[in-house]
């Protein structure tokens, strides 16, 4: 029997069918009630698509897409001054400043889709593909040419079913998503102290020290609403001086998620002298702790080791609660490293529009992606 698969693409996280939560259930990033924060708070310069895919009349995957285009964007990140990064924003501005990409371009891992487990495989994915060619051209018509389409994040088992229908992409492979795996033997932060050599013991002991004077508070929506500039200043300086960014958040992005998701969506805030220095957040995804987006007072993080406290808080809460493992997600990647986070590899599937540059897409990536140099550490005896 010759079964039928064909496609719905949605504009709105409130058209999406009923039963689309059945299929999301393992990942929450997937949900209606995530994708409808995503709609709601997305960066100014994002518009979300969602994609059903379906067996006859029944929804067997889930998709979700983000465009995103340059025009609205400040800043492309300032850490770096230099002569590379003058090209790659030339190169970004004329020749990529519309991207589309199949996942999400605020998290890591894989969160782009979903098949029901009795789908055929094959059969959704060369569905997918057609769904991503017609959202390309409902895209041009209302005006905005896509010049690079992305799909990420996968490991290398998981980006091999899409290798084959994606023949003409060129796979890449950026910074590697961090995991802290949580041993099965841990039930306290004590124990996981115990587990480090004597040099990432002393590290953590003065970091702990260093850290006195500051008070950390569990945030509740009121809270957030109550500190929401003050949040979004603490966040906005990180990620401008982050080395690229092709987004940043709307204002209101960490209230409307608490308000959805509440206790699944945790906001710690640290305080000095009565005083907001810093922030981080922590998302619930059934047995795997998520961290998500941070701000702080650049010197006074320095001078309290603040970011390195709150990756210590992280572990100590993801313990505390049983989870199995934590999302570090990319970016500082030797830091965390230092706290025992392991990295994995991960791949993406990227085409251009333009034929001649997509020829030479491989050194256009090189442009686009900043290579970061790193050394990786051992922190456990």
């Amino acid at each position: 029997m010759n079964t039928t698969y064909s496609f719905e693409i949605y504009n709105s996280a409130s058209s999406l069918p009923s039963e689309w939560n059945s299929l999301s259930s393992e990942n929450i990033f997937l949900t209606k009630e995530y994708l409808q924060i995503l709609e709601i708070s997305c960066p100014v310069n994002m518009i979300c698509h969602f994609i059903g895919i379906f067996e006859t009349k029944k929804l067997v995957g889930l998709v979700v897409t983000q465009f995103l285009f340059a025009e609205k964007l400040e800043s492309f990140g300032e850490r770096d001054k230099c002569l590379k990064t003058s090209v790659r924003n030339f190169a970004f501005k004329n020749f990529a400043s519309h991207v589309l990409f199949v996942g999400n371009n605020m998290l890591t891992g894989q969160n782009a889709f979903v098949f029901n487990t009795n789908t055929n495989q094959q059969k959704a994915i060369k569905t997918l593909h057609k769904a991503i060619n017609q959202l390309k051209k409902d895209l041009k018509a209302s005006g905005k040419k896509v010049h690079i389409t992305s799909i990420k994040d996968f490991t290398k088992a998981e980006i091999e079913p899409l290798q084959a229908e994606f023949k003409n992409n060129y796979t890449f492979s950026t910074q590697p998503n961090m995991i802290f795996d949580i041993n099965e033997s841990w039930k306290t932060e004590q124990d996981y102290i115990d587990a480090l050599s004597k040099k990432y013991r002393d590290q953590y002991k003065r970091a702990r020290k260093k850290s006195e004077g500051i008070e950390k508070q569990k945030m509740s929506l009121s809270d957030i609403l109550k500190y929401e500039d003050i949040i979004y200043d603490l966040y906005f300086h990180v990620a401008k001086n982050a080395p690229f960014n092709t987004f940043f958040l709307a204002r209101n992005h960490f209230s409307t998620f608490k308000e959805v998701m509440k206790d699944k969506f945790l906001f710690y805030g640290y305080f000095l002298d009565g005083k907001l220095i810093g922030f981080n957040t922590l998302i619930k995804n059934g047995d795997v702790m998520d961290t998500y987006f941070l701000g702080y007072n650049e010197s006074i993080q320095r001078e309290k080791m603040l970011y390195l406290n709150m990756l210590y808080d992280m572990i100590a809460y993801s313990i505390n609660q049983g989870f199995k493992e934590i999302v570090f997600a990319r970016t500082a990647l030797e830091i965390k490293s230092s706290v025992g986070a392991k990295p994995v590899k991960m791949y993406g599937l990227i085409t251009h529009s333009n034929t001649l540059i997509n020829h030479n897409i491989s050194k256009f990536f090189n442009y686009l992606e900043p290579k970061t140099e790193w050394q990786e550490r051992n922190p456990f005896k």
